[in-house]
């Protein structure tokens, strides 16, 4: 009897333990350490211990660029009609109305434009939560826009991608986006206005084989998952065993198809540097 009067200590303790409030703490999938999620949010989602780059949301993203954490979204209120009237498990309005009430977004992308270092700039970035960070036609819709507003004011454009490629509910619909997107871009070359590609874990699909691979400067992060087809499925499809590090921000690096990779709590310094380099030049101080 003593013996089972003993036993049951550490059963109360770790029932008490269990009453401490969820949320609290996160566990790096890179080196496996607790993190204080306070600590890691200071720390804009980066490990402490070993860098490991956490996903940021598109507004979280979006914080960690502009100044002051100040933008103004455009485009908000557009959302798919579903137009192929798409079902595989569920119909895929259901699933469009599920995720928008979710995330409290209309749809996979959030179109801002505030300052950079001063620099004013239209940033386009894309959510993961949603639907995978697919493109479908109201991503690329507002992509396009986006691309068409940096023409109007004559300002730099920031695409962030992180997504896993078009969104097949909508079909070949989808598919066209990829194409106008470009289109958009080209224009932008031609009035030699600076586009930059941030490409974040992961950018797949054919959001990787279209307008995230035509920045006039291709900017990754580190360790991100970056290719058309999947490691896995390309392995299946050639029989053959691919290298160490294949389709990541550094293997890529390493054989010409990014400029470079950034650690996230440089980015926003690199990327003032870069628009300055490309002609950009800060908006005059308002006046006190």
């Amino acid at each position: 009897m003593a013996w089972f009067k003993k036993a049951r200590k550490p059963i109360a303790t770790a029932t008490k333990a269990s009453r401490v409030p969820e949320g609290l703490w996160a566990k790096c999938p890179g080196c496996k350490e607790v993190i204080y999620n306070k600590d890691l949010s200071a720390n804009l989602n980066v490990c402490p211990k070993c860098s490991y780059h956490f996903r940021l949301s598109a507004v979280q993203r979006l914080q960690s660029l502009f100044d002051d954490e100040q933008w103004t979204e455009h485009h908000a209120g557009l959302s798919s009609n579903d137009p192929l009237h798409f079902a595989d498990t569920k119909p895929y309005r259901d699933r469009l109305r599920a995720t928008q009430a979710a995330t409290g977004m209309k749809d996979g992308l959030i179109v801002a434009t505030g300052r950079i270092a001063g620099i004013d700039t239209v940033v386009a970035a894309m959510e993961y939560s949603f639907i995978g960070g697919s493109m479908g036609i109201v991503v690329g819709e507002k992509l396009a826009r986006a691309v068409e507003m940096g023409l109007e004011r004559k300002q730099p454009v920031i695409i962030v991608s992180c997504s896993g490629g078009a969104r097949m509910m909508e079909g070949a619909l989808s598919l066209m986006q990829m194409a106008k997107v470009s289109a958009a871009l080209a224009r932008l070359d031609r009035a030699r206005l600076p586009f930059i590609s941030l490409l974040t874990d992961p950018t797949t699909g054919g959001v990787t084989a279209s307008f995230a691979m035509l920045g006039d400067l291709n900017i990754a992060e580190p360790n991100a998952l970056i290719g058309f087809a999947g490691p896995r499925v390309i392995e299946q499809t050639i029989r053959q065993k691919l290298p160490p590090g294949f389709q990541r921000s550094e293997f890529l690096l390493s054989r010409g198809m990014l400029d470079l990779v950034v650690d996230r709590r440089e980015l926003k310094a690199t990327l003032a540097r870069a628009l300055t380099f490309m002609g950009a030049t800060p908006a005059p101080a308002s006046p006190e």
